[in-house]
């Protein structure tokens, strides 16, 4: 048990005495040190956790929770499947698609790029693709077979505006399935969308799902349904068993999968930060006990004296223990203030940054979206103070065990 005695003088030996202000310093330098550590874990751990979570829902902006096809071919008997997944409980909305390669020509920009062809109201259900485009546009794309919709940036790319129009190229097929040559297919741009992921808007176009259809030769199939499930997070188990409930040749791929390497990578990063940045806490805890060493060599014959006056060795190794976990808690305390503002502030500051030195930082190409995000999450700040805590503790038990250690007549030999 604690007395308060204990508490009282591990309290008191935060100021040492004056002869010896450099204990002072290297404890002043273990706070600002363990403050340091924990606010650039909690800093960088959010804006991770950000990333992921601005990421995961771009991916989820530009399609579905999941997807059905058929493995090696089209889905030619697509409406019975969709009716049958239409009626299980959790789905809330199934779409037909095509997609398909191909290359846009325009003023001699030729890039490659993914078809998609869609039906533009049965997509409101199971994505919010088309959410940021105008209702006249999808009723051109709809109304006129030779409309197309591009991506923001590879309309960009093209160096196309509205109204313009674009060459389309794309393979033709025998009845063998034998590649002829390519046919060039003029398309009128009507309008460009974003998602907000540099990715998928350099390198996707649309078009209605029936001229998607003429164009590529699919002859009343389709490439696959999109599922929209009414939680995300039940869509890699509810796809999979809905899937292998159709037919032996139907697959899902769930939102998941689209980038999974990437999330996993992420995940590993994030681990990885958190190992090596914990060494600066590390470091700072052995502050902690060099200067709690000096503390214990400054206060020796003050451990004797009160050893003789019947304090027990334990009550002593507690206030140094005491002493080095004050230490460290005001070092949490003041890292988890810092860190979640400065977490709060990062996009701020990197903006300003940006602006300032006229550079980008954040480059929609490489990290898929142009901004700093950050989520600050009550697990992490615990898993950070607890473990930040319990280094700091075991950094404290040598010296603490050393000053109970003292023999008081070995210390007072001289007095």
């Amino acid at each position: 048990m604690l007395h308060p005695i204990t508490a009282f003088i591990a309290l008191r030996y935060l100021s040492t005495r004056r002869k010896n202000r450099f204990a002072n310093l290297v404890s002043f330098v273990s706070i600002l040190g363990i403050s340091l550590g924990v606010a650039v874990l909690i800093i960088v751990s959010s804006v991770m956790n950000g990333f992921e979570k601005e990421v995961s829902r771009h991916i989820l902006g530009m399609t579905s929770h999941a997807v059905m096809f058929r493995q090696g071919a089209s889905m030619d008997n697509w409406r019975a499947l969709l009716s049958r997944i239409e009626s299980e409980s959790d789905v809330i909305a199934v779409a037909p698609f095509i997609r398909a390669g191909a290359m846009l020509s325009h003023k001699g920009n030729v890039h490659g790029v993914s078809i998609e062809g869609i039906d533009t109201d049965a997509e409101h259900g199971v994505s919010s693709l088309l959410d940021a485009i105008k209702p006249a546009k999808l009723a051109l794309l709809e109304r006129r077979p030779n409309n197309i919709l591009l991506g923001q940036s590879l309309a960009a790319n093209l160096e196309v505006a509205n109204g313009e129009t674009i060459t389309l190229i794309a393979p033709r097929k025998n009845s063998n399935d034998w590649v002829e040559m390519p046919r060039y297919i003029p398309l009128k741009v009507i309008g460009t969308f974003s998602v907000g992921m540099h990715e998928f808007d350099a390198a996707f176009a649309l078009l209605s799902i029936q001229n998607a259809a003429r164009i590529f030769d699919f002859n009343g199939t389709v490439s696959g349904l999109r599922v929209r499930f009414y939680d995300s997070n039940i869509a890699p188990k509810r796809a999979m068993a809905i899937a292998n409930s159709l037919n032996n040749d139907i697959v899902s791929v769930n939102w998941t999968q689209y980038h999974r390497n990437f999330f996993h990578a992420l995940k590993s990063q994030k681990r990885i930060m958190f190992v090596i940045l914990s060494l600066i806490v590390a470091i700072a805890a052995f502050n902690i006990a060099a200067s709690m060493s000096m503390i214990v060599g400054e206060k020796d014959r003050d451990i004797a004296v009160l050893r003789t006056l019947g304090l027990s060795s334990y009550a002593v190794m507690l206030i140094f223990l005491l002493h080095g976990i004050v230490i460290g808690v005001a070092g949490i305390v003041l890292g988890t203030l810092i860190g979640t503002w400065g977490a709060n502030q990062a996009d701020r500051v990197v903006a300003a940054v940006e602006h300032w030195f006229e550079i980008s930082l954040i480059k929609p190409d490489v990290y898929y979206i142009d901004y700093l995000p950050a989520d600050v999450r009550l697990a992490d700040i615990i898993l950070i103070a607890s473990v930040t805590f319990i280094i700091c503790v075991i950094a404290t038990i040598y010296p603490a065990w050393r000053a109970a250690r003292t023999a008081p007549a070995a210390a007072l030999r001289y007095e």
